[in-house]
């Protein structure tokens, strides 16, 4: 760029593919997009010149092959431009406040692509009278993008060994842990030059992170709590970062990590030291969500979207249904000896066998629920499941029933928040490694977890988000594998834990049982509500299910062996005929009738 209030400065953009294109000058705190505030001056390929967003016919337009000459003269404070050698007059006049700065090349693309010479080679036109080339401007008036790293950049263009050029962002260690693996994977066909990669995750020792940084790493793959330790202080630099990417966006959010997300994109250069924007990636199943929108709408450039299966739906390989857990009609609860410890939420309330009240039959939901799990594993019989529930203390409770009650039979292992880190990798791959039948978790902890042909999940407790059903049900039936999906809903209002900002230990010890209006950490959690809900946002009925779990199956387009893929069993004439046989056979009744009746009239009216 230039700087010093006086000179004259040119260069050449040429057009060398179709699109919206914008070029100009900008100031060094002008906005990227072109144009759209006080510090930059753009023309356009529409024939329109642009300042303050204020947008007003200029020229003429200009497309594919055509040369647009940039002119900056600060001594009269004056930006015009040239279209293949031809003077379009003057577009702007500098404001005295802000010409005696520094000035930079500007351009803004959507779907175009621009070539540029500041004057390394001939113009492909003359130069204006008066005018040089902008990369034969004198040393005193040369300014340096602060973008692109300020004077450090200009005498040393290597990079730290610990600014990376890709920084991806997950929102727990297991998904970071898969993506890492997955990065480990495709490098090996990537041989020059060889990729350093860096797992970033708490659990691990910080000094041995902190040497790998110094030798050198091009991506980091990390959770933002490790991540924010090492960049605070300044074990991290981000002045190198080419690829930003947020895996898993709206886990992010949710999570509370907005501020985070801004904050180091704040940090990281807009334009990389090669002049290339940064490229910023958001990777979600719920894309359309509004909050990861919002996201997109704030930090990305024209962001691009790619949708890879369009709105929420499920696929044809997840047989998806739900059980009804009605305390009024199965009145089992009331004469169980053995059953699933429930989440001590009626503790002090009186609740008994034969009362009717909301808190009895809340309670009585809890223990059916566990029993209904066993039914659903016994009679599919599941030998591999994901069973999702609510909080962490429903995983540990439901953990330590299932080992009570069936010991090997029923093997399972916790995958949450409060498990140390080291058992959570090792419960993952003792899953994976099928050591274990049943891997019991959260929402958070299972976030865009793979386990290769999966073939049960069971939801003991709706998600109270839409978007998370479909991230639960999601784990079965991929590469083509059928799976099942159970879902328990309770018929009615169920009293649970919701620890809230409000609550000093976030649930930690905490019983205090009032409700969240007066300050308390409970709430009345209304699944035939959420199951309304995401019916109405899958646009679908969910299939329902009697209490012993049963689960009807269309045998007439092949066996289903949930976890493999659908065979065809040929043409499945029998079991076809087996189907319509009944039918045929009422269809042959009402012929008979109606020719019988047909007769009687007949004669009658002879």
């Amino acid at each position: 760029g230039v700087r010093g209030g006086k000179g004259k400065y040119y260069y050449e953009a040429t057009v060398t593919d179709e699109g919206l294109c914008r070029v100009g000058w900008s100031t060094e705190i002008a906005a990227l997009d072109l144009g759209t505030d006080r510090f930059g001056f753009g023309f356009g390929g529409t024939g329109k010149k642009s300042n303050c967003k204020q947008f007003d016919n200029y020229g003429e337009a200009f497309g594919k092959c055509d040369v647009i000459g940039c002119c900056l003269d600060l001594d009269r404070g004056e930006v015009s431009f040239t279209k293949n050698g031809v003077s379009l007059g003057v577009a702007f006049r500098i404001d005295g406040n802000i010409k005696g700065g520094s000035f930079f090349p500007a351009v803004v693309l959507k779907n175009a692509e621009m070539s540029f010479n500041f004057g390394e080679t001939d113009f492909k036109h003359p130069v204006p009278e008066g005018f040089v080339a902008v990369c034969k401007v004198a040393h005193d008036n040369l300014a340096v993008n602060p973008n692109t790293g300020g004077e450090a950049s200009t005498q040393d263009l290597k990079p730290k060994p610990n600014a990376p050029q890709a920084l991806v962002i997950e929102p727990s260690r297991e998904l970071a842990e898969q993506t890492f693996n997955q990065i480990q994977k495709f490098k090996k066909h990537l041989k020059d030059p060889d990729v350093r990669e860096l797992l970033l995750i708490g659990g691990v020792n910080i000094k041995e992170q902190m040497e790998v940084l110094q030798r050198g790493v091009d991506i980091i793959v990390a959770t933002p709590g490790r991540l924010e330790d090492l960049i605070s202080n300044g074990y991290v630099l981000l002045t190198n970062c080419k690829f930003f990417v947020l895996d898993e966006a709206d886990g992010l959010l949710k999570q509370g990590y907005t501020e985070l997300i801004e904050r180091l994109h704040k940090q990281i250069p807009k334009i990389t030291a090669d002049g290339r924007r940064l490229q910023m990636v958001v990777c979600s199943a719920t894309l359309h969500s509004f909050e990861v929108k919002k996201l997109a709408e704030r930090l990305m450039h024209f962001p691009t979207w790619v949708d890879l299966k369009g709105e929420d739906a499920v696929p044809e390989t997840v047989h998806h249904v739900v059980c009804m857990v009605d305390p009024q009609k199965d009145a089992s609860w009331q004469a169980m000896r053995a059953h699933v410890t429930t989440d001590g939420v009626h503790a002090k309330d009186n609740v008994r066998p034969g009362s009717n009240t909301a808190e009895t039959l809340s309670e009585a939901i809890k223990m059916l629920k566990g029993e209904y799990t066993l039914r659903a594993i016994n009679e599919h019989q599941m030998d591999r499941a994901i069973i999702f529930c609510r909080t962490k203390l429903d995983c540990d409770n439901l953990e330590r029933y299932l080992r009570q009650v069936g010991g090997q039979k029923y093997s399972c292992v916790c995958l949450h928040g409060d498990r140390k880190p080291q058992e959570r990798k090792a419960n993952l791959e003792k899953f994976k490694a099928k050591q274990v039948k049943f891997l019991i978790c959260t929402d958070v902890a299972a976030r865009g977890l793979d386990v290769t042909g999966l073939p049960f999940i069971i939801n003991v407790t709706l998600p109270d988000e839409k978007s998370n059903y479909v991230h639960r049900i999601g784990r079965v039936g991929r590469a083509e594998r059928m799976g099942l999906a159970i879902s328990l809903v309770a018929t009615v209002p169920e009293k649970v834990w919701y620890h809230g900002q409000w609550c000093s230990s976030r649930g930690k010890n905490c019983w205090n049982t009032q409700l969240t209006d007066v300050k308390g950490c409970c709430m009345w959690y209304d699944e035939k509500m959420y199951l309304a809900e995401i019916e109405d946002h899958l646009n679908v009925t969910i299939q329902q299910v009697d209490k012993d779990l049963k689960v009807p199956m269309n045998d007439f387009d092949g066996k289903v062996t949930y976890g493999e893929k659908r065979l065809n069993t040929g043409t499945g004439y029998k079991d076809h005929v087996e189907q319509l046989t009944p039918v045929v056979k009422e269809l042959a009744r009402l012929e008979r009738e109606a020719q019988v009746l047909y007769n009687k009239r007949f004669l009658v009216a002879q």
